[in-house]
């Protein structure tokens, strides 16, 4: 497993480390842009490469648990996650098997907590189970699903969900609104501290202005507090992006 641990030039005590956890079948890069932008804002990273099409999630999190409690030995403040899609789901049952002593806060962003009725369709085709593996077929809304045996929140939870799809086939087996991926009915968990909407597909939440400003807001402060269009300067020099969320 690759792992990138990055330390801003001045971190916050006070802000802690967030360890960044992609989604299935893409790897650390869908999370760069995030990294940035929390480092810029005083958080240390640790934005992890995990083998998610090859084990199941009680497997992955073990697989994540040495870095990660590497990464917490090192820290002065909070451990924080953020996870898309299933990462988010990650986040959850590293948590339960390794609840880190200074647990943060956690955000999930377009994270199928209900189960994804796409999974559901396609998980009796033999190419699915080939590609997604042990962990894609946890992804379904079975109530004997792994994932529902997950304990109640007992920490903060933030879910960012995308409610705009441009794949007309998932866009029609999925209830509206949806990200073309994941619902944003399903993106939600009982005891959740806070919830979002931004407008946007499944696989650009992790880029998405409003979506990394609204994470940083969580993460700050516990709640989605940005209400208001928020400037972020882009990754090309003398351009910035306006990041507009809207509440769910």
């Amino acid at each position: 497993m690759r792992k990138h641990t990055m330390r801003p030039a001045s971190i916050d005590a006070r802000r802690g480390g967030v360890v960044l956890l992609h989604g299935i079948a893409v790897g650390a890069w869908t999370l760069k842009r995030m990294e940035r932008a929390l480092r810029a804002r005083g958080f240390a990273t640790l934005n992890l490469d995990y083998a998610s099409r090859k084990k199941p999630l009680d497997a992955l999190a073990d697989d994540i648990h040495p870095a990660v409690s590497d990464f917490a030995r090192r820290l002065d403040g909070p451990l924080h996650f953020v996870g898309h899609s299933m990462g988010g789901l990650l986040a959850r049952v590293y948590v339960a098997k390794y609840r880190p002593d200074r647990l943060g806060r956690v955000v999930m962003l377009g994270t199928p907590n209900g189960g994804s009725e796409i999974v559901d369709l396609l998980q009796a085709f033999p190419i699915y189970r080939w590609y997604f593996g042990p962990a894609g077929m946890q992804l379904a809304t079975r109530p004997d699903c792994p994932l529902a045996a997950l304990p109640a929140l007992d920490y903060p939870v933030g879910i960012i969900a995308g409610n705009l799809s441009i794949y007309p086939i998932s866009s029609f087996i999925l209830p509206r609104p949806n990200d073309g991926r994941v619902s944003v009915a399903s993106s939600k968990l009982a005891g959740m501290a806070d919830h979002v909407t931004v407008r946007t597909v499944h696989s650009a939440l992790p880029y998405h202005p409003a979506a990394i400003g609204q994470t940083i807001a969580f993460l700050s402060d516990g709640n989605f507090g940005l209400r208001a269009p928020t400037r972020f300067r882009s990754e090309v020099p003398g351009h910035d992006l306006a990041a507009r969320g809207s509440q769910s």
